[in-house]
């Protein structure tokens, strides 16, 4: 109901605004003033007028779509108004309301009288405004797909090989889990968070934004008629995103959910096990592991990559040879590669137990791996001394839990009554307070979950930034409708693919079926084309009918 009402009152205060700047003009167009402030129906007439599809004006307040639309319609308004040079467009977009007024409290609008018969410059004119329609039906029709039907998204880096491989591209269907409303209704179309990246030397936080941060509407998801179960690939916003305070604008991760609200997960030996059951390994899940080689001479990674695919490596060169990190093999993958003549020792790393994450780095002089605390990448919660292989036992929290707040159990809690459920949180002199009231107990007012990628040793995920909130889940994969090998650099491998291939045999695809032979949806590509060209040609026919009339 808050969404709604908040809703309401954006629409409200739009409908005002027009109103006020325009309802001089419907009263020449020969309507009742009043019109100019009902929403909808101010546009539907604004159309009528101007000889467009009438049908439009139901997307004249939709979130995100409905700023674009309206631009367009007041074009539509001032240019019947005889308003039409490029300073005053410029007007129209930039300053609508103001500019509208302008023209509607002027002393004498009129409106721009057709010609029966219109001169070259006319026509052409005419073909130009044809043509900009066109293109902006073509914009509406993929804005409405991509913000209420499904949304494309790319695999930048390799933490769920070889389920999801670097280079695809993947539809997410958003009505999977209930759809969740756009919280941002103002922004730029098919931009994520940010308009442009100034680069390493500017701070993210000062990158123009693709959305308006003061117009904003609270959480709201529809028709939920399931939720993220264990063993789904889930598309969600990056949690602890500290660039974006909107949640549908935060970062996109992809990873599948290991545990769901309630869920106790723990890591024993790198081996995950859910309420103390070993985990269900599904027929297209290739689990991998982190492997370190020694080896006398050079291995041939190049050839190594050609064989195997994705093969994140670092190589270092030592004193008596050379040390490989690969992030990524599997059982079958690290026995064939053990097996090579360089080979001298192939061994998986495993975390030692009771020892917090770190990371490893290269002694050259020593031909070994030498320990150094990462402080980038804290294992969650920061308090428990915990690794990537041993990790747990945590309990999920799960809707209505009531759990107990201390010093020892906040790092636990904290970001989610912070953050997440968005409460006022103070720890001061060894007391919590919550909304300026000290609490001892705290009410988890959502589900939350667990995403971890299926590439274990090479994934940032929950076991980093803990649990994800079900406000930031997205969806679910659908299909990969592009997969291309080399497309993104990958900062773990010191090789990098020569060139680009596109790797048709994984095109369209569907990518969240937990089994080997995946079923192909090029009928989804042609059923969108031909609902796109097919609905473009049945509104020119419907245009034309009306014309003869």
């Amino acid at each position: 109901m808050d969404y709604f009402l908040t809703y309401s009152v954006y629409v409200l205060i739009i409908s005002v605004l027009m109103g006020l700047s325009t309802w001089k003009l419907f009263k020449i167009m020969g309507y009742n003033p009043l019109f100019a402030f009902v929403p909808f129906y101010n546009y539907y007439i604004v159309l009528k007028e101007t000889g467009h599809s009438k049908w439009w004006a139901i997307l004249s307040y939709l979130p995100i779509i409905g700023p674009i639309m309206m631009t367009v319609f007041h074009l539509f308004l001032m240019s019947h108004f005889g308003k039409s040079s490029f300073v005053q467009k410029l007007l129209t977009i930039i300053l609508p309301f103001i500019y509208m007024a302008s023209v509607n409290y002027s002393k004498d609008p009129e409106v721009q009288k057709e010609e029966l018969y219109l001169t070259n410059e006319e026509h052409l004119e005419k073909k130009k405004d044809t043509f900009v329609g066109s293109i902006t039906f073509a914009v509406v029709f993929a804005t409405v797909i991509h913000i209420f039907v499904t949304q494309p998204f790319g695999i930048p880096t390799g933490s769920m090989e070889r389920t999801l491989m670097v280079g695809d591209f993947l539809f997410v269907n958003k009505w999977s889990y209930g759809y969740r409303m756009p919280m941002r209704p103002v922004a730029i179309p098919f931009l994520q968070g940010t308009i442009m990246d100034t680069g390493e030397k500017g701070n993210p936080k000062d990158d123009p934004k693709s959305y308006v941060e003061g117009v904003k509407l609270p959480y709201l998801r529809l028709l939920q008629l399931k939720k993220p179960k264990k063993n789904d690939i889930v598309v969600f916003n990056y949690p602890q995103d500290s660039v974006h305070t909107a949640i549908d604008r935060k970062d996109p991760y992809v990873k599948r959910c290991v545990a769901v609200a309630g869920d106790v997960l723990e890591f024993r030996a790198g081996k995950l096990s859910i309420n103390g059951k070993p985990e269900q390994i599904l027929g297209d899940q290739q689990m991998q592991h982190k492997y370190i080689a020694t080896t006398g001479s050079q291995l041939d990674i190049p050839a190594l990559y050609r064989t195997y695919g994705f093969l994140p490596v670092q190589e270092v060169q030592t004193q008596n040879g050379f040390l490989y990190d690969f992030q990524g093999l599997t059982d079958k993958t690290a026995k064939e590669i053990r097996e090579l003549p360089q080979i001298i020792e192939l061994k998986e790393h495993i975390w030692e137990k009771d020892t917090p994450g770190v990371s490893y780095k290269v002694n050259a002089a020593r031909d070994a791996y030498t320990k150094n605390i990462d402080t980038t990448q804290s294992i969650f919660p920061i308090n428990k001394g915990w690794n990537q292989d041993w990790y747990g036992p945590l309990r999920i929290p799960k809707k209505g839990d009531v759990v107990t707040l201390n010093q020892e159990t906040l790092p636990e809690y904290q970001w989610i009554i912070s953050e997440y459920e968005h409460h006022h949180l103070e720890n001061k002199n060894g007391k919590i307070f919550i909304d300026g009231k000290e609490a001892t107990q705290y009410t988890i007012q959502q589900d939350y979950y667990m995403m971890i990628g299926d590439n274990r040793d090479a994934s940032l995920d929950a076991r980093f930034f803990g649990f994800v909130p079900e406000e930031n889940i997205v969806g679910s994969p659908m299909f990969t409708w592009l997969s291309v090998e080399g497309l993104f650099a990958d900062n773990s491998s010191t090789y990098q693919p020569a060139g680009k291939t596109i790797r048709w045999d994984r095109m369209f695809k569907a990518t969240n079926t937990g089994e080997l032979h995946k079923t192909s949806y090029w009928w989804v590509a042609v059923l969108i084309l031909g609902l796109f060209f097919g609905w473009d040609y049945i509104m020119k026919l419907f245009k034309k009918k009306e014309e003869d009339i």
